[in-house]
This record gives C-alpha cells, structure tokens and sequence, in this order.
C-alpha cells in the first residue's frame, strides 16, 4: 500500500504572502487544527515544503 501524508495546519496564514495562502487551500487546510490526508508524492511533498513553517507533517501506513 502506498504511503500518505497527514497535514495539519499549525500556524495562522494571516500574515503570508499570497501564494503561500493558496498552497494552503490547495491542500485543503482552511484554519488552524485542520488536517487532511495526502498520498505521499512530489507533488504533495513540494506543497509541504512551500509551507512548512505553517503545517505539521506525519507519515502514517
């Protein structure tokens, strides 16, 4: 089975810059404390890193 990515959002987006807000809502994250469930691919693994001072990342299967 392939391995996934929760994404949690830890951080307000408040006070970033606009591309990095819309990397948030790409993933899904709306508000701090939400969290969804990714595949783990390159795709999903640079949106992470594109905001990775605002998201808690854990590797779960």
């Amino acid at each position: 089975m392939a391995a996934r990515l929760k994404v949690t959002q830890i951080k307000s987006k408040v006070s970033e810059k606009q591309n990095q807000r819309h990397t948030l809502r790409s993933l899904g994250l709306k508000r701090i404390g939400d969290a969804v469930v990714r595949p783990d691919d390159a795709q999903t693994r640079g949106y992470v890193r594109a905001v990775a001072h605002l998201v808690e990342v854990e590797e779960i299967d």
